[in-house]
């Protein structure tokens, strides 16, 4: 006979066990039924490409970019009695002040963005803390109100930009130029507005995005196979200079010493291998920081090497006497009668500084007189003085390695046939002209006849470090190298014993030409001058052409004591670092 009680408990637990695999059975049909938000079996990687570097001779990087991040917090999740310890150490770790933490935590309720302006060194600090701070649960974990979802959202940093930087601050500004910000979809780039950052924006310009997608694995990350993908991150190029950081700064430390010595408002100087026209240094005693410019640094951000066009005033009697030379309408040494200082042609009068009776064609080179060149001048035609003049580049851009350029002007051919006009532009007046085309100019009687294009950028250099050499332009034949060499001699007298005895150097040879010219304003000559020096500085292995332009000395009006004093001291730094090798005996 069963026993009642023992039948009861079985049935007991026989309906408990059924209740509960129904339950089991309703709990995973549900399961299966009800959407879920399950994590992704895909994932996808992205990284944005950065702006090319620019970087000196001598291996310096002189403008780099550094990527942005932006630091994101949920107030709402962050634990009321771990706030304190949030608020400190994300003020160590990200270098903000505990105080601007605050206050920006406090501002409102809910997603704040603390900084939007970390470094790539202090993102990788936040990330690790981001980790630790979940560890030691400074953030809630709270319930979505319409998803119903418990989630923790932390401390976030997120890729929002880049940021250019100029290590050496003020070095080789403003050649270098500068940039300015834009947004792309939320993202901050950069882009060139003056200077090598503009004129060659399209290489510096990051190329392609990084990019992976494809399924990933328990720990998120992306399995590298046959239906994944990826695409390489492509910077944009770097620039390879041929100045280097090391002369550059010794050149424009002395153009600030110099520029309070002479009491000028502004002291350029360009210094050029004669023969293959890679530029060595381009100096400006007026520079600016690039990140921080300032009202008073507007007039600053114009390079005047090329975008300030002057009337270059005596330089040019040099170019005037080279083309009658090589077209053999003078000799050297053919008389010139001086007329004690004082010639008119036309209503024009036209003086001299020094007083001369006679003296040869040459002479008038080395003494720098007026008169003397005036009626030399007029043994050119119109057409053959402009287009002479123009052979020479001027009116042309010197350089294919900057824009903005001021070429200047030539006066007409129909202008040149007036004896007026050609006497008053063989020596200088009525023509505008560059310091870079002046040393472009200048190269013909440092290079046999034939004109350099002055090359600041050397080469591009891509992913691999692969240099890219950019070709030198072709050099033109301007005046026959027999003319060049005689002219060479002129200008080398001109120094040792002419207007320009200052730039001697012993064991070097040296030679050039002084300019002084009035400046004009508002259509009229005034009492402020530009003092010029064009010339060359050679030793047995090495041969340079140089130019100094010194914008209103008021020490004196006079290039020999101002823009040739300049040039000497510029050889003097090309000495001391063995760019030139004096031939001295001891």
């Amino acid at each position: 006979m069963i026993n009642p009680n023992k039948s009861k408990k079985i049935f007991l637990l026989y309906t408990l066990i059924s209740i509960g695999f129904i339950i089991f059975l309703s709990v995973m049909l549900i399961l299966v039924i009800k959407p879920r938000n399950l994590p992704s079996l895909y994932s996808k990687d992205t990284s944005k490409a950065m702006r090319g570097n620019i970087i000196s001779a001598d291996g310096f990087t002189i403008a780099s970019t550094s990527k942005l991040y932006k630091a994101v917090v949920n107030t709402k999740y962050i634990d009321p009695l771990k706030k304190e310890l949030f608020v400190e150490l994300f003020s160590i770790y990200s270098g903000m002040k505990s105080s601007e933490v605050k206050k920006k935590l406090s501002k409102r309720n809910g997603v704040v963005v603390l900084s939007y302006k970390i470094n790539e060194k202090h993102a990788q600090y936040l990330k690790k803390l981001s980790y630790e701070l979940r560890r030691y649960k400074v953030f809630l974990s709270l319930t979505n109100p319409i998803s119903k979802i418990k989630s923790i959202h932390g401390l976030s940093i997120i890729e929002s930009g880049e940021s250019r930087e100029y290590p050496y601050e003020k070095l080789l500004t403003p050649i270098i130029g500068y940039t300015h910000k834009i947004e792309e979809d939320g993202y901050t780039k950069t882009r060139g507005v003056k200077g090598l950052e503009r004129r060659f924006e399209a290489e510096l310009s990051s190329r392609q995005n990084a990019l992976s997608q494809g399924k990933r694995d328990v720990n998120g990350y992306i399995i590298l196979n046959k239906q994944s993908f990826t695409k390489q991150q492509l910077n944009g190029l770097d620039l390879k200079l041929n100045i280097s950081a090391f002369l550059q700064i010794r050149m424009e430390s002395m153009l600030d010493t110099m520029k309070i010595d002479l009491r000028a408002k502004e002291i350029t100087i360009a210094i050029m291998d004669s023969k293959n026209g890679k530029v060595l240094s381009l100096a400006s005693s007026n520079r600016y920081l690039p990140k921080k410019i300032k009202k008073k640094d507007y007039p600053s951000l114009n390079s005047s090497i090329i975008e300030y066009s002057f009337e270059p005033a005596s330089v040019i009697k040099t170019l005037t006497f080279a083309l009658l030379l090589d077209k053999k309408l003078i000799n050297p040494y053919d008389l010139v009668n001086g007329h004690n200082g004082r010639f008119k042609i036309g209503n024009k009068m036209i003086t001299d500084e020094h007083e001369f009776d006679w003296l040869s064609a040459e002479n008038v080179i080395v003494h720098s007189s007026n008169i003397g060149i005036a009626q030399l001048a007029q043994k050119l035609n119109g057409s053959e003085f402009n287009e002479g003049l123009k052979k020479f580049g001027l009116s042309s851009a010197s350089t294919p390695d900057l824009i903005y350029e001021k070429v200047g002007s030539v006066p007409s051919s129909i202008q040149l046939n007036n004896e007026i006009y050609k006497a008053t532009s063989s020596y200088g007046y009525g023509i505008h002209s560059n310091l870079m085309q002046l040393i472009r100019a200048y190269s013909v009687f440092n290079n046999n006849g034939k004109m350099t294009t002055p090359q600041i950028v050397d080469a591009f250099i891509d992913e691999t470090k692969h240099e890219i050499k950019i070709q030198n332009n072709e050099q033109i034949q301007v005046i026959s190298p027999a003319t060049a060499q005689r002219v060479k001699k002129i200008l080398i007298k001109t120094v040792n014993k002419g207007t320009g005895k200052k730039a001697i150097t012993e064991g070097l040879v040296v030679g050039g030409k002084t300019g002084t010219a009035h400046k004009v304003e508002k259509g009229r000559y005034i009492n402020k001058y530009n003092t010029v020096f064009l010339g060359f500085v050679n030793d047995a292995t090495h041969s340079y052409t140089m130019g100094v332009v010194v914008n209103e000395p008021k020490k004196s009006q006079f290039a020999s004591q101002t823009a040739v004093v300049v040039f000497k001291k510029a050889t003097d730094i090309l000495v001391a670092n063995n760019y030139l090798q004096p031939d001295i005996v001891k």
